[in-house]
C-alpha cells in the first residue's frame, strides 16, 4: 500500500496511531489538516501558498515527516452531477506526482460543497472576509478529512 493511490478503505489497515493528513488542493493554496492518533477527530493544520509543484511537495513532505503521517486524504472536487471536470483532473495529476515523493498511500474523498459549507459556517460565526480567506482552505481540508474519518470509523463499527 505504500506509495500508491489507494481506496479509502485501504487506509483502515494503516499501523496503529498513524495519523492521516487531509488536503484541500486549490489553484492558489493547499489547505492541510491532521487527524489525531486514534484517527477520530480532524483538526486544521496550515495553508500552503502554492508556487511550483516541487516547492509545494517539499513543504508537504516536511509536514508529513514532522507529524508522522501514515496516509493522505485528498479532496476530489467533483461536479454536482458526480462527473469530474478540469479541477478534479488537476487534483488527480497533483496526487499522481506526489505519490512517489512522499511514499504514502493517498486516497480521494468527494469534497463537493466542502468550501461552501465551511464558508457558510464562518459567515454564521460573523468572521470578516479577510479572516475567512485565511481560514477557509485549512478548514475545508478539515471538513474533508473528518468526512473520511467518519466513513472509516463507521466501516470499522460494522465489522
Amino acid at each position: 500500500m505504500t506509495g500508491t493511490l489507494a481506496e479509502l478503505e485501504d487506509l483502515a489497515s494503516l499501523p496503529r496511531h498513524a495519523r492521516l493528513m487531509g488536503l484541500d488542493i486549490g489553484s492558489k493554496t493547499i489547505g492541510t489538516s491532521l487527524s489525531d492518533v486514534e484517527r477520530i477527530i480532524a483538526s486544521p493544520l496550515t495553508t500552503i501558498l502554492r508556487t511550483k509543484f516541487t516547492k509545494d511537495a517539499r513543504e508537504l513532505a516536511a509536514l508529513i515527516a514532522h507529524h508522522r503521517i501514515g496516509g493522505i486524504i485528498i479532496g476530489l472536487p467533483r461536479n454536482m452531477d458526480g462527473s469530474e471536470g478540469p479541477a478534479a483532473q488537476s487534483v488527480r495529476s497533483f496526487a499522481r506526482n506526489l505519490v512517489p515523493l512522499v511514499s504514502l498511500p493517498l486516497a480521494f474523498w468527494d469534497e463537493r460543497l466542502s468550501t461552501a459549507a465551511v464558508t457558510r459556517t464562518l459567515i454564521e460565526a460573523d468572521r470578516s472576509r479577510a479572516r475567512r480567506n485565511l481560514l477557509v482552505d485549512k478548514l475545508a481540508a478539515t471538513y474533508i478529512l473528518q468526512g473520511a474519518l467518519d466513513r472509516l470509523n463507521h466501516r470499522d463499527a460494522r465489522t
